[in-house]
């Protein structure tokens, strides 16, 4: 059942870097994968002053400065990865020319990369949405459910 729910959202994120990747929307994907890290941040931050106000006298919820900085170094090291992606993706492009092979496109891991993260962060503001009362679609709750629970299962 693991190897299903990895391969959905591989397939996804190949499917999804390929088209991009055809169409030359590298710039998009990061403007996009910019975008959803911010609403994600903020969502997190909202998730959890609802589950303050809902349980006041309990110090697990609510927003702490450790937990947003925390965040926060998440961010950066998804920012990093996929600077090393495109870093990746200019020597391979560029030396290829150089010793005379052509390789179609301009771009691989970056935009692979950027996806994948882009999906993650979308995972999240869901999850967060869902922290914060909003009823989701079944077909999302058990997407998140078996991500979850992948990603739990990759931790260990």
């Amino acid at each position: 059942m693991q190897g299903k729910e990895n391969s959905e959202k591989n397939f996804l994120t190949v499917f999804g870097t390929l088209i991009s990747n055809y169409f030359g929307v590298l710039y998009p994907a990061l403007i996009l994968f910019t975008i959803v890290m911010f609403l994600d941040y903020i969502s997190g931050i909202l998730a959890s002053r609802k589950e303050a106000v809902e349980s006041p006298n309990n110090i697990k919820y609510g927003v702490s400065s450790k937990k947003s900085i925390l965040g926060i170094y998440k961010k950066i090291g998804y920012i990093l990865t996929v600077f090393v992606a495109i870093s990746a993706d200019y020597v391979i492009f560029w030396f290829s020319n150089e010793i005379g092979i052509s390789i179609k496109g301009n771009t691989l891991f970056g935009l692979l990369v950027t996806v994948w993260f882009a999906l993650n962060e979308v995972i999240s503001i869901l999850e967060n949405v869902e922290r914060m009362g909003v009823e989701l679609p079944l077909f999302l709750v058990k997407f998140l459910n078996k991500t979850k629970k992948n990603m739990n299962n990759k931790k260990k």
